[in-house]
């Protein structure tokens, strides 16, 4: 455990780092759209949401906002784990029940394993070969690789929480676990709107080490893929340095909420407090000695509900 607290490897990070994602999120994106949703819903206003994502592709979401609330409240942008979608409102009913206007945000091309899902990944175009998931789409060049796009998404989910109805621009956070925890990373140190970030048994850090070491979940595509194609090795590592949450870790500056599990066999430790010990902003971590890739589950919500409080005054 003492070694993970002092764990912080060098930044595998490209010359060209920031350039690359000013590139990216560069012009300005058209508005979002919010249309009244009938969720069945009593306590809640729901709309479904529909912004300009990365390339300006239409992304899905959900904003749900307590109902009979005349004030701007604090917002949460909401991002999703691997291969899951925005599902249905009723999913997603913490935040507004403790008084926070909630934009979930759809993942581009997932959403047909667990939850479902409502947005193609429409700028994917023609790519090259790619193992079965979403880790190999487009890897062998940063500029078609899945995250790039999925990562711009997550930025604009923030853009778009702030321009939506009874919002503080002033006061958001992000938050999610496993992909979304990455997401939530990757959004605090690229979006200068952020206030505080949720960030659960984060995926998408210090991938190097991750490929090495994870034993389960979506890691070992990249393992398979490179067994196979042998020659794309360092292609393959070049790109994944540009959506390293190291990397966005050492950006950031809103005030955070870690978890990690120390038997997590998807996102191990190491690669956690890579990210962790790298975050330039106020954080904390909370660490589950017994659990998995599950963290903390209900105990972790109620912890982040008590931050949030105080982070979002």
């Amino acid at each position: 455990m003492t070694e993970l607290e002092v764990y912080r490897p060098e930044r595998d990070e490209p010359d060209d780092f920031d350039a690359f994602w000013a590139e990216t999120l560069s012009g300005t994106p058209e508005k979002p759209v919010f249309e009244p949703y009938d969720s069945g819903l009593s306590t809640v206003d729901v709309w479904d949401v529909t912004f300009p994502g990365f390339g300006g592709d239409p992304i899905r979401g959900w904003l749900i906002r307590p109902r009979n609330v005349d004030d701007p409240l604090p917002g949460v942008v909401t991002y999703i784990g691997y291969a899951g979608g925005r599902g249905l409102p009723h999913d997603w009913l913490v935040p507004s029940a403790a008084g926070y206007a909630n934009l979930v945000m759809d993942n581009r091309g997932q959403g047909a394993m667990w939850v479902p899902g409502d947005t193609p990944d429409a700028s994917a175009g023609p790519l090259d070969p790619q193992y079965p998931g979403f880790m190999t789409r487009g890897v062998r060049d940063p500029s078609t690789y899945y995250y790039r796009r999925l990562i711009t998404d997550a930025v604009r989910a923030v853009d778009a929480l702030r321009a939506a109805p009874g919002v503080d621009p002033s006061r958001i956070a992000v938050s999610g676990g496993s992909q979304g925890g990455g997401l939530a990373l990757a959004a605090a140190g690229l979006s200068p709107h952020v206030k505080a970030a949720l960030i659960d048994v984060p995926f998408l850090c210090h991938w190097r080490r991750a490929i090495d070491i994870a034993t389960d979940g979506p890691y070992p595509e990249l393992v398979s893929y490179c067994a196979i194609q042998r020659h794309d090795t360092a292609k393959v590592l070049h790109t994944l340095s540009y959506v390293d949450g190291v990397n966005f870790a050492a950006r950031a500056s809103a005030t955070a909420l870690f978890s990690v599990g120390l038997m997590d066999p998807v996102c191990p430790p190491s690669t956690v407090y890579a990210a962790y010990n790298h975050y330039a902003g106020p954080k904390r971590m909370n660490v589950w000695h017994y659990n998995g890739h599950e963290g903390g589950q209900t105990h972790q919500i109620a912890d982040q509900l008590r931050f949030l409080a105080s982070a979002m005054a």
